[in-house]
């Protein structure tokens, strides 16, 4: 695993909106802060927002900025938690499209959990790729011309995808290590 060094002075981009899998945006935010990053939380709006927690709702995570501030320059990976709420509501809104199609033609790390991927997928970023996903969507990854795995993370080139909660420790090691197999080879 990378150590804290390896983060310094990176941004990351987490997305998200209400309904996102607590765990699922908790979980990385914490450990990429504690690997030396400097995370910020973009959503529709500037209001807090609601996670999702097992069969009610969760606790309000801190808006940084909204979507229409987010400026990809400024990161250099985008973290995009599940939840079948929170990817479902972002991937009918066109700026957050927007902002996934502009980290991939950067080629910067796209790094998507359990139903995260659906945005993979209307960004058209699916389509040739080795990937996996929470096993309802499994399908809608296989049609969207992915080759499907079920692997706690698959990484293929810039993107990193994982399942569900319990894959957290292999994606969040797999977003930091990114970062540290990019610099030996600078």
């Amino acid at each position: 695993m990378a150590d804290a060094k390896t983060l310094s002075r990176r941004r990351i981009l987490i997305m998200a909106t209400d309904g996102f899998e607590q765990s699922e945006l908790e979980v990385p935010l914490e450990r990429l802060e504690a690997a030396g990053a400097d995370v910020d939380v973009a959503a529709l709006t500037d209001d807090d927002i609601t996670g999702w927690d097992g069969d009610d709702w969760g606790d309000e995570v801190e808006v940084d900025l909204t979507l229409a501030e987010v400026k990809v320059e400024d990161y250099d990976a985008l973290v995009l938690p599940g939840g079948q709420i929170n990817p479902d509501l972002l991937r009918v809104e066109d700026k957050a499209i927007a902002i996934i199609r502009a980290f991939a033609a950067a080629d910067k790390p796209i790094a998507a959990i359990c139903h995260a991927p659906w945005l993979l997928i209307e960004a058209g970023l699916a389509k040739g790729k080795r990937m996996t996903s929470y096993k309802s969507i499994r399908t809608d990854v296989a049609n969207a011309g992915a080759e499907l795995v079920d692997e706690p993370v698959v990484i293929d080139g810039n993107l990193i995808t994982s399942r569900c909660p319990d894959d957290l420790p292999a994606f969040c090691d797999a977003i930091i290590d990114a970062f540290a197999v990019a610099e030996a080879a600078a």
